[in-house]
């Protein structure tokens, strides 16, 4: 059985704290203790031993933090499932060669069944004879099929034993994600209070940050920007937040630079993290700045031909569905252009959404940057469509507050990024549509909608 000896240590010394607010009522590190012990034995009675592959599926609760806490001291491969992810379950239970199911209802109920699938799958052999706990978490898919990466569990584990900050915190991120996952770790590791949310919507979530006392909220561009669009900034007291951590996508400056100007008291944080090597350690360098140094102990970091590239002792194993994407001395190549300046880096987006306009590069968040400031515009998402002259052109995907004709739009764009953007820069397609573009982990989808 994996040790966690130091954490119910923690747990002890701290019996009496509160671990976490669901559903408005507070559970205390006593309480996360005996669910612990109480999984255990109910997971020993429905035959569920080490080695076995188990999915966890539900939101965040009492009974889902106690069950993963048990999963890994019984050294189980555990793959987390989330409602955002619903149509494809079946799919990922398939890859993942899932033999336990446990679902964990809305009231925390949970039921256990069993399915007649074996392990076949080589990396998951390989984990299950060292006899280490594992993780398995599946990408978003956004740029095609969705990839499962297989983690040992415990190099995971082994930043967490470090004491740090202690914060209580919103699980905004969601349990089948990286920053979930990490978020999750890090506050109980330092017996922190763990707040959830029912919905994840500007106002639920600023409303519980109030009622709360929320001190840290660790989100993603995307959802940011949307608090600013409903101004629900202005319905909340949110003078406890402290800390308001985001990644997962490039933020726009233009965002950052509001949100600064709204909460000046709140340090925004950028975060760097990848499903296959973990959670770097981050630091901004000003507030208000997208410069960031990353990495720490268990990290390397380097950059080739404006790519950055990462070594991680917590690195994944590999992946169940794909080809190992590490190089022969186990760099991981992020697809991430960056700018350097020193042991600085700026993160200007994914290679992979780079528009290219007759051989001139055009990182999309760069143009959405400029297109935010436009009167009437809610939302936009840039990204790319074929030119048989120029090879590509840049497409902007609009949502409006209040409804504009297309060439109006049209004409406006053309004379709001004249000073602001080189001509190459400036979209040459615009579309104009009502559906949400972003996914359900409140990260920005540029795909082509409809043509207009």
């Amino acid at each position: 059985m994996s040790n966690l000896k130091w954490l119910h240590e923690r747990f002890e010394q701290n019996a009496h704290k509160q671990f976490i607010i669901w559903n408005g009522t507070p559970y205390l590190y006593k309480d996360l203790s005996a669910e612990i012990a109480q999984w255990s034995e109910k997971l020993k009675a429905n035959n569920v031993v080490a080695g076995n592959t188990v999915s966890i599926e539900g939101d965040y609760s009492p009974n889902t933090v106690a069950l993963l806490l048990a999963l890994i001291e019984l050294d189980t491969i555990i793959i987390p499932l989330t409602s955002s992810i619903e149509m494809h379950k079946d799919e990922f239970r398939e890859i993942a060669q899932v033999q336990v199911c446990i679902n964990v209802s809305d009231d925390d109920s949970s039921t256990i069944t069993h399915t007649k699938r074996s392990i076949e799958n080589p990396l998951l052999k390989q984990l299950v004879e060292q006899g280490h706990p594992g993780l398995v978490l599946f990408s978003s898919g956004s740029t095609g099929k969705s990839k499962a990466a297989l983690h040992d569990f415990s190099p995971l584990l082994e930043k967490f034993k470090k004491p740090r900050h202690t914060f209580v915190s919103l699980t905004f991120l969601l349990l089948d994600h990286i920053g979930g996952i990490n978020t999750l770790l890090y506050i109980l590791s330092n017996t922190g209070t763990i707040v959830t949310v029912p919905e994840r919507n500007p106002d639920t979530v600023l409303r519980v940050i109030e009622k709360e006392k929320v001190e840290l909220l660790p989100t993603s561009p995307t959802f940011l920007n949307l608090i600013l669009i409903s101004e629900a900034y202005t319905r909340y007291d949110l003078s406890c937040l402290k800390r308001v951590t985001y990644g997962t996508e490039v933020m726009p400056q233009s965002t950052l630079d509001k949100l600064c100007e709204i909460l000046p008291n709140v340090e925004f944080q950028q975060t760097y993290g990848l499903s296959e090597l973990g959670i770097l350690r981050s630091k901004s360098r000003e507030p208000k700045s997208l410069w960031v140094k990353v990495g720490g102990e268990g990290f390397e970091t380097k950059v080739e031909n404006g790519v950055l590239l990462i070594k991680a002792q917590s690195a994944m194993l590999g992946y169940l569905n794909a080809p190992s994407p590490f190089d022969a001395e186990g760099w991981f190549n992020t697809d991430d252009a960056v700018e350097v300046d020193g042991e600085w880096i700026k993160i200007l987006g994914r290679q992979s959404e780079m528009i290219n306009v007759g051989g001139l590069k055009v990182y999309p968040v760069e143009v959405e940057n400029v297109l935010l400031g436009m009167p009437n515009v809610k939302d936009v998402a840039v990204m790319s469509e074929k030119n048989p002259i120029t090879g590509q052109i840049v497409v902007a995907t609009f949502n409006l507050f209040e409804s504009e004709d297309l060439p109006s739009l049209r004409k406006r764009v053309r004379e709001y990024c004249k000073d602001r953007l080189a001509s190459y820069k400036v979209p040459a397609k615009i579309v104009i549509v009502d559906n949400d573009q972003y996914s359900q982990r409140f990260k920005k989808m540029r795909r082509a909608t409809q043509n207009v």
